[in-house]
C-alpha cells in the first residue's frame, strides 16, 4: 500500500481497523442547525472485538460450505500488512500512564478546529499520515481507529451500560454487585448477538445504553482521515471500552453533507453519495466488512420534515423549544456508507392504498428494499422513461448492493453491473410488455450502452477501465483490516460508466450463453444463498459456472472470464461483435430509417423547391431574415413531417447519436428536428444529446436551450461545459463560464472541481 497517499489524489484510505474491533450498531442523537451550516451531537458506538468476530465468520463459513459443498466458498485472503511509516511515537521516556486527561478545571487543549486533542500535548499517538495499522501493543496499550474527516470530535468517553435498570439480563451475574470493564463489555456482548426475533427488545436497549452516563473520558487523537482512540490499561481489544460515545460537529465544508436550497429557494440539507461517504457527517467504520445496525434520532425547527434510509415511518415529535424530534432505525446490518439524511421543506404525497408505518418483523428476514432514493430533478422531467429506469436501477440495489454487498470496493462492478442488467428486467415488467416487446427494447438499450462504452473507452485512461484493478490481491487487507480504495478519490471516476457498462455486458453474455431460464433461476438462488454477506467476483462465477451443465459452458472458465472481462482494459473480446445487434434489433432499424431520411433532407438541393419558395417570397420581399428562415424550413419539411412516426425516448436518444456523427447539419435541419420531435419537451437523455447537436453546429438559435440545460440539469451538464470550451468559439466559452457561475454554488464539490478546470 502507498503510504504517502495524497487526499488531493487517487487512492481513498480505509482506516478502521475492523480486524480488532467492529461496530455493531450505531446510536445517533443530532440537531440540525442551518444558520450555522453544522450538524452536531454525539453518536454511541458498541462494538465486537475481533475474537468474537472471527468465531462468528468461521461458523458463518461452515454453515454455508454444508449449504452449498463446493459451490458456496467464502474465502478469506491471506492478510497484507501494512508496515507503519512515519509514524508520531511515543516519547521512549514516558510512560503511557504519564497522560493526563484534562478535567474541567484544567486548561483546554482544544485546537483551532475545536477538536479535543488531548494527546497532543504528549507527542501524539500512532498516527502515520493515512495507515494506523495497530493491534496489541503490549505495555502501548489498544489503539482504536474508526474513519473520520471533515468532523470537530471535542470529546470521547466510555458509557457506563451496566448502569441501565434490567440490564442485569444481559449478564451472567443476578446482581451487578461489582462493576468492571469486563462486565460492561459482557453487556454489550450479549446485546449485540440476540437473536433477530428479539429485534424490538434490543433496539430499546441500544437506545437505554446509549443514555447511560460516561464513565471516563478516552484519550483521542485526528488526522487527516481517521479518529484514533486509546485507554489507560487496555492492551488489548477485548480489553478496550465496547461502548463508547463521542461527542462532535461537522463542518460547513464536510464532503459528506450538502447544504443547499430547493426550488423554491428553502433551505435544505442532504447526504452525498461521495467518494468518502458518511465519515464526514459520523466517525464510523468504511471498510465493506463493518456491516452494522443504527438508530437515530435528530432534531430540526418545526418547519422541516427530516427523512432517513430507516424502516420505519416516522412521524415528528414536537419539542418545547419549538423545535421537532424524529426517530428512524435500521435492523438488517448494512455498510454505515448506507445511511442517508435529507432535512428540508419537504411535502409528503400520499399514495391511495395507505402503505404499512412499520415492518412486522426486522428486514432481515425479508427482501430488504431501500428506504430512500435520492433522484436528480433530470429524471422527472419529460416522459416516465427516464425516472422508470432510474428508480428500477436503484430497485435493483436492493439485492446487489445492500441485501449482498462487494467485499472489496474496487468490485464496483458487482454492484453496479447487477443493478444496471436487472434494471433492464424490472423496467420491461413494470411496462407490462409483450416477451417479443421487451426483448426489443432491451436490445436498443444495449446499443445503446455498446455505444456508450465504445465512447468511454477512447476517451478514459486506461488504468480506470478495469473491473478488477487489484487482480489476485482482491479483497485482501492489512492484519487490522485497513485497506485503499484504488481511484477512491480520483473526481473523474464519479463521471465514468466503465463499471457500469461493462459490467452489464458480462452479465448479459452470461445469460446469452447460458440462457434466460437457466441464468436468472441460478442468479434467484445465489441471491438466497449470499443475502446479507459480502461476496468476491469469484465467488458469484464459480457458483455460476459449477451450477451450469457442462454443455452450456463450452469453455468459460473463471480465470478467462477474469482475463476477457475484469482484469483488461479496452472492448472485451466476446464484446467486439455486439454491435451486430443494433441490425437485428427492429426499433434501431426503424431509427436507421429515420436518420437515412434526416442525411437526405439535410443533402437536399434547394433547387427543386426554388421556384415554390420563390412564389411565396415574392408576394413578401421585406420580410426579416429569421421568419425568412422559419417559412423556408416549414415548407422543406412539410412532407416529412407528415411521414414521420413517434418515437420511443431510447430511440430519440439513439437518433441523436447517429446525427452526432454527422459533420455537418445545417440550421434549417436542426430547427426541423427540434420542432418534428419536441425535443424541449423530452427527457434529460434526450434534451443532453440535444444540446451536444446545438454546441457543436454552433446553432446560435437554441443556446437558450443549452443554458437552461446546464442550470436545471447539473449532474448531466458537466460534459457540456468541455464541449463549449473545445469548441474554441469565443460566444459558447462565455456561455459557459456564465452559466457556472450561476450554477457553481449549488453544484456537489467534484462536478464543480471538474469544470473549474475545464474553464479556467
Amino acid at each position: 500500500m502507498d503510504l504517502k497517499l495524497d487526499p488531493s489524489r487517487d487512492d481513498l484510505p480505509l482506516m478502521a481497523n475492523t480486524s480488532h474491533m467492529l461496530v455493531r450498531h450505531y446510536v445517533l442523537d443530532l440537531d440540525v442547525d442551518f444558520e450555522s451550516h453544522i450538524i452536531e451531537g454525539t453518536i454511541v458506538l458498541f462494538f465486537e472485538d475481533g475474537k468474537q468476530v472471527k468465531k462468528q465468520t468461521s461458523s458463518t463459513k461452515e454453515t454455508c460450505q454444508l449449504e452449498s459443498s463446493e459451490a458456496c466458498k467464502l474465502r478469506t485472503p491471506e492478510p497484507c500488512h501494512i508496515p507503519v511509516t512515519n509514524v508520531r511515537t511515543l516519547s521512549s521516556k514516558m510512560g503511557y500512564n504519564d497522560f493526563a486527561i484534562c478535567d474541567k478545571g484544567e486548561k483546554d487543549t482544544s485546537d483551532k478546529d475545536g477538536n479535543h486533542d488531548n494527546l497532543e500535548q504528549a507527542s501524539g499517538l500512532c498516527s502515520s499520515q493515512y495507515c494506523c495499522d495497530t493491534g496489541d501493543h503490549g505495555r502501548e496499550g489498544f489503539l482504536l481507529v474508526l474513519d473520520c474527516c471533515d468532523l470537530s470530535v471535542s470529546k470521547v468517553e466510555e458509557v457506563d451500560v451496566a448502569a441501565v435498570p434490567g440490564i442485569e439480563k444481559f449478564t451472567r451475574s443476578p446482581k451487578l454487585s461489582v462493576i468492571s470493564e469486563e462486565l460492561r463489555n459482557e453487556v454489550v456482548g450479549e446485546l449485540v448477538t440476540l437473536p433477530a426475533d428479539r429485534w424490538r427488545e434490543q433496539l430499546d436497549y441500544y437506545a437505554r445504553c446509549s443514555q447511560a452516563p460516561g464513565c471516563g473520558e478516552l484519550f483521542f487523537d485526528t488526522d487527516t482521515w481517521s479518529l484514533q482512540i486509546r485507554k489507560t490499561g487496555a492492551l488489548t481489544a477485548s480489553e478496550f471500552p465496547h461502548a463508547i460515545r463521542i461527542w462532535y460537529k461537522t463542518k460547513p465544508e464536510g464532503r459528506s453533507v450538502s447544504w443547499t436550497s430547493d426550488q423554491s429557494g428553502r433551505p435544505c440539507v442532504y447526504t452525498v453519495g461521495s467518494p468518502i461517504n458518511n465519515r464526514a457527517l459520523f466517525p464510523c467504520q468504511e471498510p465493506p466488512v463493518a456491516m452494522s445496525t443504527w438508530q437515530a434520532t435528530v432534531r430540526a425547527a418545526a418547519s422541516f420534515v427530516v427523512l432517513m434510509s430507516g424502516e420505519n415511518s416516522a412521524k415528528p415529535a414536537q419539542l418545547r423549544e419549538g423545535g421537532s424530534s424524529w426517530h428512524y432505525y435500521v435492523t438488517m446490518p448494512m455498510p454505515a456508507s448506507t445511511f442517508t439524511i435529507a432535512v428540508g421543506c419537504w411535502t409528503e404525497i400520499k399514495s391511495e392504498m395507505d402503505l404499512v408505518t412499520e415492518w412486522p418483523f426486522p428486514s432481515s428476514e425479508a427482501n430488504f428494499s431501500p428506504h430512500i432514493i435520492f433522484l436528480s430533478q433530470s429524471t422527472l422531467t419529460g416522459m416516465n422513461h427516464l425516472c422508470g429506469t432510474r428508480l428500477c436501477h436503484e430497485i435493483a440495489h436492493a439485492w446487489f448492493g445492500l441485501a449482498i454487498g462487494a467485499q472489496d470496493w474496487t468490485e464496483e462492478w458487482l454492484s453496479e453491473g447487477f443493478a444496471t442488467h436487472l434494471e433492464d428486467v424490472f423496467w420491461t415488467k413494470a411496462q407490462q410488455l409483450t416477451p417479443h416487446e421487451a426483448q426489443e427494447q432491451q436490445e436498443l438499450r444495449a446499443c445503446l450502452r455498446w455505444r456508450r462504452l465504445q465512447d468511454e473507452l477512447r476517451s478514459s485512461p486506461e488504468e480506470m477501465q478495469v473491473l478488477r484493478p487489484s487482480k489476485e490481491k482482491t479483497g485482501q487487507v492489512s492484519d487490522s483490516g485497513a485497506s485503499v480504495v484504488k481511484h477512491g478519490l480520483n473526481p473523474e471516476k464519479i463521471f465514468m460508466q466503465v463499471h457500469y457498462l461493462k459490467g452489464y455486458f458480462l452479465l448479459r453474455f452470461l445469460a446469452k450463453r447460458l440462457g434466460n431460464e437457466t441464468y436468472f433461476s441460478f442468479l434467484r438462488k445465489f441471491v438466497h444463498m449470499f443475502h446479507g454477506q459480502l461476496i468476491l467476483s469469484q465467488d458469484f462465477l464459480q457458483m455460476l459456472l459449477e451450477s451450469t451443465p457442462e454443455e452450456k459452458r463450452l469453455e468459460l472458465s473463471v480465470e478467462n472470464i477474469f482475463q476477457d472481462w475484469l482484469e483488461s482494459s479496452g472492448m472485451p473480446k466476446p464484446l467486439q461483435s455486439e454491435r451486430q445487434a443494433e441490425s437485428e434489433c427492429g426499433l434501431a432499424r426503424q431509427v436507421s430509417a429515420e436518420v437515412t431520411k434526416w442525411i437526405r433532407v439535410n443533402r437536399r438541393p434547394r433547387k427543386r423547391r426554388r421556384r415554390q419558395e420563390n412564389e411565396v417570397f415574392e408576394k413578401k420581399p421585406h420580410l426579416p431574415l429569421e421568419l425568412e428562415l422559419q417559412l423556408r424550413t416549414e415548407l422543406f419539411t412539410e412532407s416529412f413531417l407528415q411521414v414521420s412516426r413517434p418515437l420511443l425516448p431510447d430511440q430519440l436518444v439513439l437518433l441523436l447519436e447517429h446525427l452526432l456523427e454527422q459533420k455537418t447539419l445545417n440550421p434549417q435541419t436542426l430547427q426541423s428536428l427540434q420542432k418534428t420531435y419536441h425535443l424541449q419537451e423530452q427527457d434529460a437523455e434526450v434534451r443532453h444529446r440535444w444540446c451536444e447537436l446545438v454546441v457543436k453546429h454552433r446553432h446560435s438559435r437554441a443556446y437558450g436551450h443549452v443554458e437552461r440545460f446546464l442550470q436545471e440539469d447539473q449532474a448531466m451538464g458537466v460534459y457540456l461545459y468541455g464541449e463549449l470550451m473545445v469548441s474554441e468559439d469565443a460566444r459558447q466559452q462565455q456561455l459557459a463560464r456564465r452559466c457556472f457561475e450561476l450554477a457553481r454554488a449549488q453544484m456537489d464539490g467534484p462536478s464543480a472541481e471538474v469544470v473549474a478546470q475545464m474553464l479556467f
